[in-house]
């Protein structure tokens, strides 16, 4: 019977012989255990000809052991951890990677996208707790200022309502959302697609030390791993899966965040879209995830955002209105008066009433309304609108 040492070890030295989301390396180790695993890799009898080329292709350049005792230690001295789903904080949200099939996949990055072995983690917050109620925000690097406002408001606003904010840490949308949570004083999650030790992009070391302080660092790959192409795809399929709905702020046609959303949708998981202007090139992404995906959900802020991810019949948004007016209470005879009174000048009670189509007893009744909220004076000769300081620009409604 193996420790929990040597499976930790054992499942180590599997990412570091195959890329995370290996389904065939999954498989195995759900059937046989992560050492039984290793040792068949390294006997070179994978059940398949793809994965014992790229075992071979892989220990021709290292010894996968020796590999996982060196990022054992480089973890500890980090002050890192490692996390297996045999820990109590390993998030359960995401074994339903098990059943993500993407249509139409056919590369590798949308194919492999199995459950993962481990993580490394930065940060004191215990992964699961953190990911219990989370949202991602993500979207384009080379975002607007439209882009970075709209992401800083949603991650500050979820923030604040006690939501985690993960996102991939990238610059752009990515690290507006992590700051807006950060500045709320709430807490975020960053997902990397490179060692926990290496942050990328550089430019962003300063924003990766506040995560890991107050929230969390988190990554599939050995410390020292770099932020290979490929690999921010793989990464995204566990942003999309460990959290309760995900948020594209602004994307290109090909951006990696549309990946994301469609990773989300596929696993069931609500996908949110910001819209943006039709002119800018980092909205086309966005608008092609609503006018292809009948389920992608059309979001302006975080009461929306709320709306999908909260608690059913708790979180609902508000619906849309302008800001209230005094005519909003008005029944539709003080209506018809009030829309019957000269813009300039004076009316009688026998001309408003003809000109309203009520009895003077009405027209009478209402007129004392509309005096009490002082939309209408009462003059000698009759009743005139009320100056403009006192009612609002037209005060009968838009019309």
């Amino acid at each position: 019977m193996s420790t929990q040492e040597e499976r930790t070890l054992a499942r180590v030295a599997l990412t570091w012989l195959t890329e995370p989301g290996t389904r065939s390396v999954y498989r195995l180790v759900t059937r046989l255990g992560p050492v039984s695993t290793l040792d068949l890799l390294l006997a070179g009898r994978a059940p398949e000809e793809k994965l014992r080329s790229a075992v071979a292709a892989r220990s021709a350049h290292g010894d996968a052991q020796a590999a996982a005792a060196d990022a054992l230690a480089r973890t500890e001295r980090l002050g890192a951890r490692i996390v297996t789903p045999e820990d109590e904080e390993w998030p359960a949200r995401l074994a339903d990677l098990r059943k993500l099939e993407l249509p139409g996949a056919y590369r590798r990055v949308d194919t492999e996208t199995a459950p993962p072995l481990c993580f490394w983690v930065r940060g004191s917050w215990p992964l699961a707790e953190a990911l219990d109620r989370s949202v991602a925000v993500v979207g384009a690097r080379a975002c607007t200022g439209y882009g970075t406002h709209v992401a800083t408001e949603i991650g500050y606003g979820m923030a604040d309502r006690g939501w985690t904010v993960v996102s991939g840490g990238a610059f752009g949308i990515d690290a507006a959302a992590h700051r807006g949570a950060l500045n709320a004083g709430g807490l975020t999650v960053a997902v990397l697609a490179c060692g926990v030790d290496r942050p990328y992009p550089m430019g962003n070391a300063a924003l990766f030390d506040r995560i890991a302080e107050s929230g969390l660092l988190v990554s599939e790959w050995l410390p020292g791993a770099e932020p290979l192409r490929p690999r921010f795809l793989i990464r995204n399929r566990v942003i999309a899966a460990g959290t309760l709905g995900t948020v594209v702020v602004e994307a290109s046609a090909r951006s990696g965040a549309t990946q994301t959303a469609h990773r989300a949708l596929a696993l069931g998981r609500p996908a949110m879209v910001v819209p943006g202007p039709v002119t800018s090139a980092m909205s086309v992404g966005t608008h092609e995830l609503l006018r292809d995906h009948p389920k992608a959900r059309l979001v302006t802020g975080v009461a929306h955002v709320l709306e999908e991810v909260g608690r059913i019949g708790a979180d609902l948004a508000p619906p849309a209105r302008g800001p209230d007016r005094p005519t909003d209470a008005l029944d539709d005879e003080a209506r018809s008066v009030l829309e019957a009174m000269p813009r300039r000048g004076r009316a009688d009670v026998q001309r408003l009433a003809a000109r309203a189509g009520l009895d003077v007893r009405t027209a009478l009744r209402k007129l004392s309304l509309l005096e009490e909220l002082t939309l209408v004076v009462r003059r000698d000769d009759g009743y005139a609108l009320a100056p403009p300081n006192r009612v609002p620009a037209n005060p009968a409604g838009d019309g």
